[in-house]
């Protein structure tokens, strides 16, 4: 090799050197008084069109024939209360119930409407939990409501209530929407419920008159009897006989009733009425119903008052179950999150105040009506009369002095047993 090609491939290696070493070797260079060119790298390969993205970021922008594309607005998500009013006939009770397409429920027509209302997407309707979705009460088959509370989130979409209720049908309304903490749920932030179960007043007659005595007039002698006796209901009792699949000594049946009473009777289409209501922290299934049921068996003659105590006790006693028709959920009561959160400044209480004047309308034009006139036409209440007799009443082996443990008076909390709140 000559002195040319020895110099040129020395000037080669001190490129190849001076370029792994960056900016110190242009020092060296400079110091040497020889410029190097700058070393050439390899493309970046985050650098695309100009936009230089971090591996961990997203780009704010798309790109698609040279045009910029924004991404899509994400709606807020939000944890809100319904306020529902619904006549319940022809639907197996509000609870969705996946898998059994035959046994209709209020929850199914509810979640159908919240999809088409476009406020939460349609898997969150395949699986209710996605959208952190609860009920106050489980009313039972049959059983309407004129103040039925639900939690869940949803997209804070405008005109949200005219959008649900325009794909609900009538007899199924959102009367109320608001804005609640991000972890409130409706059943377990419930202090208290209040149902009234609308009666014809023939069924407090005597059963020596005719079951269906359409001129029967509840007197003021018999309405205290109906009251004194529903009295006795109040307080903390065993209602393990008042419903199924429950044992004298599961905690979960005592139940605390905080007051019940009958309202002055009334008349609507020439045929009487009353009206029982009851509120209690929570109810089991068939609950109410039956402590109706025992209070006419009991008024009409067919079971001596004693039956009263003896239902509370261990002994298994035979409670006959009023019809669901006449049952309503008339209101949910959360005193204890509106004492805390209902002043803060940033929620509202929950009272419904306000909607006061819809939800009366609502019973005025769905619920009442349909309870009149199903009863006129199907003769419900006539036809549970009749069945009265065969029910035995007597005392069984147990004795009418054996009585539930821990027979106190205290009230047992209302989260208590509130999972089997149906009625």
């Amino acid at each position: 090799m000559g002195v040319p090609g020895l110099q040129a491939a020395l000037l080669r290696a001190w490129g190849r050197w001076t370029a792994r070493l960056g900016p110190r070797a242009r020092c060296l260079s400079l110091m040497a008084g020889k410029e190097v060119p700058p070393a050439v790298h390899p493309p970046d390969r985050n650098v695309r069109g100009g936009w230089v993205w971090e591996e961990a970021q997203n780009p704010p922008k798309r790109f698609r024939g040279g045009e910029v594309e924004e991404q899509p607005r994400k709606l807020p998500k939000r944890k809100i209360v319904l306020l529902m009013a619904y006549s319940g006939k022809g639907y197996h009770g509000m609870q969705r119930n996946l898998g059994s397409s035959q046994f209709k429920t209020i929850e199914d027509d509810l979640v159908s409407a919240l999809v088409r209302a476009g406020c939460i997407p349609e898997n969150h309707g395949e699986d209710m939990r996605k959208m952190s979705f609860q009920r106050c009460a489980r009313t039972d088959k049959g059983v309407s409501a004129a103040g039925q509370v639900v939690s869940l989130k949803v997209w804070l979409i405008d005109d949200l209530l005219d959008k649900i209720n325009s794909h609900l049908p009538s007899h199924i309304r959102i009367l109320g929407l608001k804005r609640v903490t991000g972890g409130f749920n409706s059943k377990n932030r419930c202090d208290a419920r209040t149902y009234f179960y609308m009666l014809p007043t023939f069924a407090f007659a005597h059963k020596d008159r005719d079951v269906q005595d359409e001129t029967y007039r509840l007197s003021a002698e018999t309405l205290q009897q109906v009251n004194r006796l529903l009295a006795c209901y109040e307080g903390t009792h065993n209602f393990h006989n008042f419903t199924s699949q429950k044992g004298p000594h599961e905690p979960s049946a005592r139940r605390h009733v905080l007051e019940m009473h009958c309202e002055p009777p009334f008349e609507r289409e020439g045929l009487e009425f009353a009206v029982i209501k009851v509120k209690g922290q929570s109810f089991m299934m068939h609950q109410i119903r039956k402590m109706v049921g025992l209070v006419v068996a009991i008024v009409k003659g067919y079971a001596p008052e004693s039956v009263l105590e003896r239902s509370w006790g261990e002994e298994k006693v035979d409670v006959p179950k009023a019809p669901g028709l006449g049952l309503v959920l008339e209101r949910v009561h959360f005193e204890t999150y509106n004492q805390r959160f209902g002043g803060d400044g940033l929620h509202e209480p929950l009272d419904w105040a306000q909607e006061e004047a819809k939800v009366t309308a609502f019973k005025e034009q769905h619920i009442y009506p349909t309870i009149i006139s199903t009863e006129r036409h199907e003769r419900s209440m006539a036809q549970w009369l009749s069945t009265l007799p065969i029910h035995n009443f007597s005392t069984t082996a147990l004795g009418a002095s054996a009585t539930a443990p821990g027979s106190g008076t205290q009230a047992p909390s209302p989260m208590d047993g509130s999972d089997q709140d149906m009625d």
